[in-house]
Formats: structure tokens, C-alpha cells, sequence
């Protein structure tokens, strides 16, 4: 895989000869210094940007073939995204907001709200269901938001910094909650951090340095 960026009159080659594989049911920290292009890697991988070359394939599936509509269905039914910003809409209730993606679909607003209300259980906010994001502290929100990105029941996860806005007791309750709904409910996760003590807790590590991607022990990170 190769990505590259159009820089003035000149290509800025952010990684080539990029290749991986994601195994179902691990947990996949992705991680690296700021500039290399882990957002970008991921962004690909959820089918939100493409590969100038090399393929993307989920199974037997090239993702690279699909038209933007059947790109957007595979996010929608394949994938959760929670991202360092949580973007709640401000004018709905933290309920609401984790309902969404089924109201968008089409489910009739008790069921989705049933739903919604089962994953603010599992984030333990069932009691600000009715709070707007402004009433809400930034892990709170940022609990909310992953209650919105599983409510679809995606088979894979996928975080960027997840908990890059947070302090440090706030960031690790929200990445031992990720852990927790990734084991039981049989996840695959990808998650581009900084944070090098969450990423050794992962299954396996991949850095991304110089344009290529390595394969490092979770164990060998400091915490």
C-alpha cells in the first residue's frame, strides 16, 4: 500500500510498500511519532480515504472497488469509529446522540432509544441518558461516543487517540472500558495512541516509522 500527498509541485510519499494484516478478535494498537501517518493508515483501512496504491481487502472484499454509497454501508454495518474529538451533536441528549446511527436507519424511536439506553448502561451513564453533551465531562462524552460507535454492533472498532484529550485517570477508565467491550463483544479493534502503557496492553503493536510499518512486542513499550 502507498499514500501519497500532493505538496506544492512536488509528491510527499507519506508511506509505500505498506503491508499488514489484521487478525479477527485482536486488539491492534497502532502507534508512532506525530506526522507518520496513523490516522491516515486508518482512515484508509475504514474506507474514509483511499490508497494512492495496493489494495484493502476485508475478507474475500476489495475495498478499493467499492462506489462511495457501498463505501458508506460498509461503515455503517462494519464499523464503529470513535475518534479524539467525541463530536456529540450539542442540541440532543446523550441519549439521542447514541441512537442516532439506528434513527438514521430507519429503526422506529422507541426501539433505538431501548437500545440506546442498553449502551449507556454499558458505558455506566445510564443516569445522564438525558443530558446534553455541554452538561456532560469530557469522558463522560467521550463514553457516549463509544456507546454510539458500538450501537450498530460493529464487527471492528476503530479508535484515533482515543483518549488524546483526557487526563490521565479519565484515559485510563475509558481505554479499560474499550478492553472490556472488546472482549465481550468479540471485537476486532484497531487504535492509534500515543499512549505507549495503553498499547502494551494490546495484542500486538505495529509502529509506523520512515514510510514503513514494524511490528514491535507490546512488551518492549514502557508503560
Amino acid at each position: 500500500m502507498k499514500k501519497v500527498f500532493r505538496s506544492g509541485n512536488s509528491d510527499l510519499v507519506l508511506f509505500e510498500n505498506l503491508s499488514l494484516q489484521v487478525r479477527t478478535g485482536e486488539m491492534l494498537a497502532i502507534v508512532g511519532e506525530s506526522g507518520t501517518g496513523k490516522s491516515t493508515l486508518l482512515h484508509i483501512l475504514g474506507v474514509l480515504d483511499r490508497a494512492s496504491e495496493g489494495d484493502v481487502y476485508f475478507a474475500q472484499l476489495d475495498l478499493g472497488k467499492l462506489s462511495e454509497e457501498d463505501a458508506a454501508e460498509f461503515r455503517s454495518s462494519e464499523l464503529g469509529f470513535v475518534w479524539q474529538f467525541h463530536y456529540l451533536l450539542p442540541e440532543f441528549t446523550a441519549l439521542e446522540n447514541v441512537a442516532m446511527p439506528l434513527l438514521i436507519r430507519g429503526l422506529a424511536r422507541r426501539e433505538a432509544e431501548q437500545q440506546g439506553l442498553h449502551w449507556l448502561q454499558e458505558v455506566g451513564l445510564a443516569d445522564r441518558a438525558g443530558h446534553r453533551s455541554g452538561e456532560l465531562s469530557g469522558g463522560e462524552q467521550q463514553r457516549v461516543a463509544l456507546a454510539r460507535a458500538l450501537i450498530t454492533k460493529p464487527r471492528i472498532l476503530m479508535a484515533d487517540e482515543p483518549t488524546g484529550d483526557l487526563d490521565n485517570r479519565t484515559a485510563e477508565t475509558v481505554f479499560g472500558l474499550i478492553a472490556r467491550l472488546h472482549r465481550d463483544y468479540r471485537l476486532t479493534s484497531l487504535i492509534v495512541t500515543h499512549n505507549l502503557g495503553f498499547a502494551r496492553r494490546c495484542d500486538r503493536v505495529l509502529r509506523l516509522e520512515r514510510g514503513r510499518v514494524v511490528e514491535v512486542s507490546p512488551q518492549s513499550l514502557s508503560a
